[in-house]
Order: structure tokens, then sequence, then C-alpha cells
């Protein structure tokens, strides 16, 4: 896999490339985030490493901009812990969140767990509930007859919801499936992916008939 690290930090890029290409991974690297769009146009990675706070182009301009014409996975890897900036990059397109400083090896899985994801692929027939299709085998979604962008993260979530339907889906069996690591712990993401689906899914968000939270255990996908 093609990587695109993009953050003005010339060490934490250095420590980076170093780390991914011993792991496998090809490294394009950008500064700040005009650098970033000019880079993913014209190496087409197929994952994105991406600081928020940079120059020229703020990271949340940097995914709108990729989003226009990139899907695969944007990995925001920042120093802003509030939850607006996470709500932020979530709602612009962002699949994942990773808080400056982190363990390298987390990351690491990380970026394996979306490798798997995106390259899945599943042979499972159309599922409905309410006024939305979910085509397992052609990664679509449709509701009341228009098509619903999710992000990489967002389908792995209302994939493995659909595929238990009606069973209680525990938040560390989601963690695990989503981040590919045992270790994952509860850090509210779960949460903000849930409310991006419910707003994209459910007929009023605020009061969903749907996905379904179990308070204290997990969630619940009901027809």
């Amino acid at each position: 896999m093609k990587l695109l690290v993009a953050d003005d930090d010339p060490q934490l890029v250095r420590a980076l490339r170093i780390t991914l290409a011993s792991q496998g991974y090809t490294v394009v690297t950008a500064a700040d985030g005009a650098e970033a769009v000019r880079v993913a146009a014209s190496e087409h990675p197929d994952l994105v490493l991406l600081d928020l706070g940079m120059p020229q182009v703020d990271g949340l301009d940097v995914i709108h901009a990729l989003r226009g014409w990139m899907d695969g996975p944007i990995i925001v890897v920042s120093g802003r812990t509030g939850s607006g900036d996470k709500v932020d990059a979530l709602d612009a397109g962002a699949d994942d969140y990773v808080t400056k400083p982190f363990q390298m090896d987390e990351l690491l899985a990380r970026l394996r767990a979306l490798a798997r994801r995106t390259s899945a692929a599943p042979s499972e027939p159309s599922v409905t509930f309410g006024d939305v299709a979910v085509d397992l085998a052609a990664h679509t979604v449709v509701r009341g007859g228009e098509a619903v962008h999710l992000t990489p993260t967002e389908w792995r979530m209302l994939e493995f919801l659909v595929r238990n339907p009606g069973s209680l889906v525990t938040r560390q069996t989601l963690l695990r499936e989503i981040w590919g690591t045992d270790q994952a712990t509860d850090t509210g993401y779960l949460r903000l992916y849930m409310s991006q689906l419910r707003k994209k899914l459910e007929p009023d968000p605020s009061h969903p008939v749907h996905l379904l939270t179990e308070s204290g255990m997990g969630y619940r996908l009901t027809p």
C-alpha cells in the first residue's frame, strides 16, 4: 500500500516514514495542507495520515478536498483532543482519529485494520431496514432511493451490525472488529461513529428506531 503522511512536524514525519517503510508500506509525504492535496492528486495514495493543524490549508479543508474524488481511508493524527475536533473531522470524511502522542504499535494496528476492510470482498446479498437497503456485496447503501455515502469505518460498523440483526453487539466486539486489536479502548469513537450513522440512516437521529444503544453494553440493529 502507498501511504501519504501529511504533517508539518519533520521529526514525526521522519519517524513515520522509517517505521512504515520497515512494515512494507510505500510512503510519500507533505509538509503543509496545500502540498498534501497536490501530492494526493499526483501519487494516488491508498491511505492518508493527516494532521489537522497544518500551514496554508487546514486539515479539515484537506479532507473536504480529498473526499471530492478519493474513497480511500483517511486517518487524522492530531494533537487536538477536543470532542468537537473529532466530530468535525469525522463529519468531513475522516475514518479514524488518533490523538498525539500515540503508540506506534496502535497506529500500525489501525492501519492494518483499515487495509483489511478496504480490500475485503464480501459476497452477501442486500439487507433492508426501514427505507434503507444495504448491499453487502457491492458496498452500497441506499435510503429512500438515494445513495448514501459512508466512510470505510462507518461502513464496517454498519456491516457488522447488519450481519448480526437483532443481536446485541458489545462495544468490545466492535472495537476489535474496527481496529483489529483486543487492546483497543473505547475513547468515544464508537459513539461518534454511531451518531454519524444515525444522521445518515435514521428518520429522526435523536430518536433512533433501528440503530439502538444498549446502555453500558453496546448496540443493536432492529428492522
